[in-house]
């Protein structure tokens, strides 16, 4: 690769490692989380809803960072 392009390398991507973190954060919990039958999207929205004891849909979204796709599902369980 031209240096040019020397931007665009994997190594040089801020996102990338901040996904890897949060990939290896995940993993983490996983054995935590496995014998509840419960992913880290589910625990992370239980967490919210624990906390805040009445919450909107949106609201929810929008604190988790979560768009109503992935969420509904989740609430759906």
């Amino acid at each position: 690769m031209s240096d040019r392009y020397d931007c665009l390398r994997i190594s040089n991507q801020l996102c990338f490692p901040l996904y890897a973190c949060s990939k290896e954060i995940v993993k983490r919990y996983k054995p935590y989380l496995d014998p509840l039958d419960l992913t880290y999207t589910q625990y992370i929205t239980m967490m919210v809803l624990w906390e805040e004891k009445e919450i909107t849909v949106k609201a929810l979204g929008d604190k988790l960072f979560l768009d109503s796709g992935t969420l509904t599902p989740v609430l759906k369980n």
